[in-house]
């Protein structure tokens, strides 16, 4: 499965342009803050809309202004691992993971919450808090429930930016697993050149406009 974006967005009167096809495989956009990363991925998700372009994952059209489409996030099957993990504070790691599992249709999900919980080693985990989580444990449940969705692809804005680096080891370990053995296609956000090093089969630069900046 591929990705195949040609996209303009506007983000608080800012321009971003992403013009490339991906293969198979992890995929990073690769440039410095403020370049327009994220809003690319937002574009893919759903939770942002393109001035204009065109978004294919695989043989799924996402977006496409000339045709009018313009899917919804939750039908475009996207699992997305934001980068401070977002993990629903009230509810316990098991709830988070199952919050997932319960969005996905049945002929969607390719995983049940036993294997997630044994492919990411979180099942000392699910009766704890979200709070009482270091951030490398935080991250694999997020992971865990953005999986568990069922999605077609997964996005992942830096998803190790805010850990030290032991944490930071841990969750690229985990990264390569799901590159590596679930060869689910991911698009990877960083501006950290040894991680996309280490983890991308494809780069894709991403810079800012001239005198313009974007998430």
């Amino acid at each position: 499965m591929s990705f195949e974006i040609d996209i303009l967005v506007r983000r608080q009167g800012r321009t971003v342009s992403g013009d490339f096809k991906a293969l198979p495989g992890l995929t990073a956009l690769f440039g410095p803050s403020g370049a327009g990363k994220t809003s690319i991925l937002d574009a893919v998700a759903g939770l942002l809309r393109p001035e204009r372009g065109r978004i294919v994952v695989g043989d799924a059209v996402l977006f496409d202004s000339e045709d009018g489409i313009n899917l919804p996030p939750e039908e475009r099957a996207c699992g997305y691992v934001f980068q401070d993990s977002r993990l629903f504070p009230h509810r316990k790691v098991a709830d988070n993971l199952m919050f997932g599992w319960r969005l996905a249709p049945d002929h969607q999900r390719f995983m049940s919450p036993e294997e997630a919980i044994d492919l990411l080693g979180i099942g000392h985990l699910l009766d704890r808090m979200p709070r009482t989580l270091s951030g490398g444990e935080a991250q694999r449940v997020a992971i865990g429930r953005a999986l568990l969705c069922g999605p077609r692809c997964l996005l992942m804005d830096e998803p190790l930016a805010s850990l030290d680096e032991s944490r930071r080891e841990e969750i690229m370990i985990v990264i390569e697993r799901i590159r590596d053995e679930l060869r689910l296609p991911i698009l990877y956000v960083s501006h950290d050149r040894s991680e996309v090093e280490r983890l991308a089969d494809q780069v894709i630069p991403i810079h800012a406009p001239t005198g313009m900046h974007g998430r």
